[in-house]
């Protein structure tokens, strides 16, 4: 059973919006969700939408070896992305327009990209893609 503050984090997903966690006492950004507060243990939360930018620090593409009901999507890149409001994700990125992840590096901007569409309008994962128009182009 998922519990219902990553439930919200999924839906925000499904409705193509990023979505990270806010204490409504000290104002502290957090992504994961969590029950309370790392800052001020506040169990006042809320959400606020991501602008949706960042910079990927790290990826690797899983050809085999998949999570139990993500076998289907091999291959695929998982990546670490710090989005600009300074919290970090696990998420993925789409492939390039060969179909593979050549021309991602460590350190290029990326940004959040409305994700595949999902059974039940509810998703597992976040998606980004280059920052830049043309994936070969690098500004």
């Amino acid at each position: 059973m998922t519990s219902q503050i990553v439930q919200d984090f999924k839906e925000g997903l499904g409705d193509g919006k990023l979505l990270i966690q806010r204490c409504n006492d000290c104002s502290h950004l957090a992504l994961y969700p969590r029950y309370s507060c790392v800052a001020c243990q506040s169990e006042n939360l809320g959400w606020i939408p991501a602008e949706g930018s960042g910079v990927l620090h790290s990826f690797t593409v899983l050809r085999a070896g998949a999570p139990e009901g993500f076998e289907q999507d091999l291959p695929y890149a998982l990546a670490v992305v710090q989005l600009d409001e300074g919290v970090q994700l696990l998420a993925r990125l789409t492939p390039d327009s060969d179909g593979t992840w050549n021309h991602y590096q460590c350190d290029d901007r990326v940004v959040f990209s409305q994700p595949p569409a999902a059974e039940n309008g509810v998703l597992q994962y976040a998606v980004f893609s280059p920052a830049w128009p043309d994936q070969t182009q690098r500004p």
